[in-house]
């Protein structure tokens, strides 16, 4: 019997289906959102809750673990040399709004998918990654090296838990992270993000816009904001909504209360990397406020410089001046991930994923000057891309792996969005979805389907198998 016919028949029951669930799952019902600090847990209970579970489970599993200090943990497959990293996060995004099949740290099953919040990012493919291990040891393969897998808790804040790590131990010859998509993500786009702000004294006029607050975090676009005006009546404001509703295809709804006056935008949210995913709340409720007859206060020129620079639809930089892109990896892209305003002035964030061929003077400058042009200053560092060459045997392995059990051609992909490899040299991100599939990573109603879980799996096995016999 082959390789390929083994590792088929090791994972087409109906148990291991069950495993995959009942693993899985125990990880979702955790909420490990990064929470305040302590000696003990670097980033909050639940990241420390969830790793612990994690350790628990490789232990279940028979996988010698050992805890770096709650930031991440380590399960080996064998006491040989480590050839191989495989990254994987257990810290997730904020909850959000909008779940409607299932509550977010409540997983079910539906239809062949699994909903809850990690199910796609990250937990269901660290998950796949321990059973393909597992898979390697039942099935006898020898091995002349050990693959650990390195299990985190920041990745979504930072990734400031690898930074410990490999302060503390050496680069694997081989990484790679199941945190995108199939088939090799070898190339992952820079990133800039600057916060800004523009200050004023109180003001009195009206109509005038009292507060605004959009987005929770700045890698994921935002699919609500709301925003309270003094001095204009639904009545008055309730036909250019649905002029804007028509313009942005984000709905608004208004409440009174008084004077004042709450609209709430409601669109789409999505992961800030692929903004063409969502419909911004943000900037489509920027979108409202132009149309609207508002005073010639501070707070209003504000909003509608804001307006100007992140119109609409706009997730290529054109009007922010930084548009680009190269042939390696694809254009640029913007998202207006945060906005809050208050009587004293505003602040905000945008995420901006740059192409390779992006740089300090004709993305970060550029930027810095419009902002500053419409009144604003901002701050923030540019991250470099990451690239690592296609050709050499590992990632080839992990493309004959890939092609084996998928029936699909392998190739290397870019990406916008930064992957739990973008600072390990000769890192790739491979898996754990599918091309064309779309899990709702950081939005509501998050899910992975099963199969392709399955097929990852027999995927990563026979890439351990390769990379470390």
């Amino acid at each position: 019997m082959s390789m390929q016919e083994r590792i088929e028949e090791y994972f087409n029951t109906p148990a291991r289906r069950a495993e995959l669930v009942e693993l899985t799952s125990r990880l979702v019902k955790i909420k490990s959102v990064r929470g305040d600090a302590s000696p003990e847990t670097p980033y909050g209970p639940g990241p420390a809750a969830a790793l612990a579970e994690a350790l628990r489970i490789c232990q279940e599993q028979g996988f010698t673990t050992h805890n770096y200090e709650n930031y991440v943990g380590t399960a080996d497959l064998n006491g040989h040399e480590t050839c191989l990293h495989i990254l994987g996060h257990l810290d997730v995004v904020g909850e959000g709004t909008g779940w409607t099949v299932t509550e977010p740290y409540e997983p079910k099953e539906i239809d062949g998918m699994l909903y809850g919040r990690g199910a796609c990012d990250d937990k269901g493919p660290v998950v796949c990654a321990l059973l393909a291990m597992k898979a390697v040891r039942d099935l006898g393969f020898p091995l002349k090296s050990n693959v650990r897998l390195i299990m985190g808790t920041d990745e979504e804040s930072g990734s400031s838990d690898l930074e410990y790590y490999y302060a503390r131990e050496p680069y694997a010859p081989y990484a790679f992270t199941p945190d995108a998509s199939f088939p090799v993500i070898n190339t992952e786009k820079g990133r800039y993000s600057p916060q800004f702000t523009r200050r004023w004294a109180e003001e009195t006029a009206l109509p005038r816009v009292r507060e605004f607050h959009g987005g929770f975090r700045v890698n994921v676009l935002p699919g609500e904001a709301q925003c309270v005006i003094a001095g204009l009546s639904a009545g008055q404001v309730e036909p250019l909504c649905t002029q804007a509703a028509a313009e942005t295809g984000v709905t608004f709804t208004l409440e009174e209360s008084g004077e004042d006056l709450r609209i709430l935008a409601h669109g789409k949210g999505a992961h800030a990397s692929l903004p063409e995913d969502g419909n911004n709340g943000i900037t489509a409720l920027l979108h409202l406020l132009a149309l609207l007859p508002l005073a010639p206060c501070e707070s209003t020129r504000a909003l509608r410089a804001l307006y100007t620079l992140f119109p609409h639809g706009d997730s290529a930089g054109k009007a922010l001046g930084i548009a680009q892109s190269d042939e390696v990896s694809g254009p640029l892209t913007v998202c207006f991930s945060l906005l809050d305003l208050d009587g004293s002035g505003v602040s905000g964030q945008f995420d901006c994923r740059a192409s390779l061929c992006a740089n300090e003077e004709n993305c970060k400058a550029v930027a810095e000057a419009a902002l500053a042009k419409a009144g604003f200053t901002a701050e923030g560092s540019m991250e470099p891309g990451h690239h690592t060459p296609a050709e050499g045997p590992f990632i080839q392995t992990l493309l004959r792996s890939y092609e084996t059990y998928s029936g699909r051609k392998g190739e290397c992909l870019a990406m916008g969005g930064g992957t739990y490899v973008h600072h390990i040299p000769g890192g790739v991100a491979f898996g754990c979805d599918f091309p064309g599939f779309n899990g709702n990573m950081h939005g509501a109603n998050e899910f992975m389907c099963l199969d392709d879980m399955l097929t990852a799996c027999k995927i990563f096995t026979q890439a351990i198998a390769e990379l470390c016999g």
